[in-house]
C-alpha cells in the first residue's frame, strides 16, 4: 500500500471516529443524567460523570405511572404489528413478483405510488374509519394500519424477483400448492429482508407516538412514547426520571438490533437489487 493510500485511510478512520464521538456525546449526557440526583442536573460545569450516583430516577419512573404496563401494551402492539406487516407484504410481494395475472405491474405502481402521499393527509379519513367501524380506544385500531404498507411491499418485491424461477417450479412439481411454495420456498429465502423489514417495523411502531395518541384514550393503554410524555410537565421536568425513562425504552430496540444486525446489513443490501 502506498503513503497515499495509507493516509486517506488514516484519514477516513480519524474521522469516522470524531463523528462517532460526536453522535455519542447525547447518549452518554442521557446515562450521566439519569443517574444523577435533581439537584446536580443544573451544575456548572457539568458532571459528565456524576459524584454522587443514584438509582433514584428509574424508581421514580416506575412510580409516576404504571411503566411496566405501559411496556406491556408497546410491546403487544409493536410486536402485533411487525408480524401483520410481515406476513401481509410478503404475501403481496410474492404475488406481484412471481404470480402473473391481468394488471400485475399496474397494480404494483399504484400500490407503490401510495408511498407519496403524506401520512398526515390518511390520519383523519383514517381516524373516522375506526370510530364508525367501533375500534376507537381499542389496540385493534393501532395495530390495523399495518396491513396497509407500501414500502415494506415495495421493498420484499425487490427480494422476491432475485430468487429463481426454477426453484418454485421445482417445489410445484414435487406436488406443493401457492401457499405452500410461499411458506417453504420464497420466505426462507428473504430473511435477510425480512429481518431488516421486522427491524425498522418494530423501531416505527415502537417509537410512534401521534397515532396511539390519538386513537387511545384509556391510561392503561397508553404506549411508552406517551407515558414519557407525561414526565414534561407545564412547568418544570424532572430530566433525571425523564433520561431514565427513555433509556429503559432502547433496551428492546437495542436488544433486537444486536441480535438481528447481521441479517439487517444483508437485508438492506439485498432490497436494493433491481429485479
Amino acid at each position: 500500500m502506498t503513503t497515499k493510500k495509507k493516509l486517506g485511510t488514516l484519514s477516513f478512520y480519524v474521522v469516522a471516529i470524531l463523528l462517532a464521538v460526536i453522535a455519542l456525546i447525547p447518549f452518554l449526557w442521557m446515562v450521566s443524567t439519569s443517574f444523577k440526583s435533581r439537584g446536580a442536573l443544573m451544575s456548572i460545569p457539568i458532571q459528565w460523570i456524576p459524584e454522587n450516583p443514584t438509582w433514584d430516577a428509574y424508581i421514580k419512573v416506575f412510580s409516576k405511572f404504571p411503566f411496566a404496563k405501559t411496556i406491556g401494551n408497546s410491546l403487544f402492539i409493536s410486536v402485533s404489528y411487525t408480524l401483520i406487516t410481515l406476513l401481509s407484504s410478503s404475501m403481496a410481494a410474492f404475488a406481484f413478483a412471481k404470480l402473473q395475472f391481468p394488471g400485475n405491474q399496474l397494480l404494483l405502481g399504484g400500490y407503490l405510488a401510495t408511498m407519496m402521499i403524506p401520512t398526515q393527509v390518511t390520519m383523519i379519513p383514517l381516524f373516522v374509519v375506526m370510530n364508525r367501524l367501533g375500534l376507537s380506544d381499542t389496540y385493534a385500531s393501532v395495530i390495523m394500519p399495518s396491513i396497509f404498507r407500501p414500502f415494506a411491499v415495495f421493498m420484499l418485491v425487490q427480494q422476491m424477483r432475485t430468487i429463481p424461477n426454477d426453484f418454485l417450479d421445482a417445489a410445484r412439481i414435487d406436488g406443493a400448492n401457492v401457499f405452500q411454495v410461499f411458506m417453504r420456498v420464497a420466505l426462507p429465502l428473504c430473511i435477510p429482508s425480512l429481518a431488516t423489514l421486522f427491524i425498522t417495523t418494530f423501531m416505527e411502531s415502537w417509537n410512534d407516538y401521534l397515532w396511539p395518541l390519538l386513537m387511545l384514550s384509556d391510561k392503561n393503554k397508553m404506549t411508552l412514547p406517551i407515558a414519557l410524555s407525561t414526565l414534561n410537565g407545564q412547568y418544570a421536568t424532572e430530566y433525571n426520571v425523564l433520561m431514565a425513562g427513555s433509556l429503559i425504552s432502547m433496551i428492546p430496540i437495542i436488544i433486537i438490533y444486536v441480535i438481528a444486525q447481521k441479517q439487517f446489513k444483508y437485508g438492506m443490501m439485498a432490497g436494493g437489487i433491481k429485479g
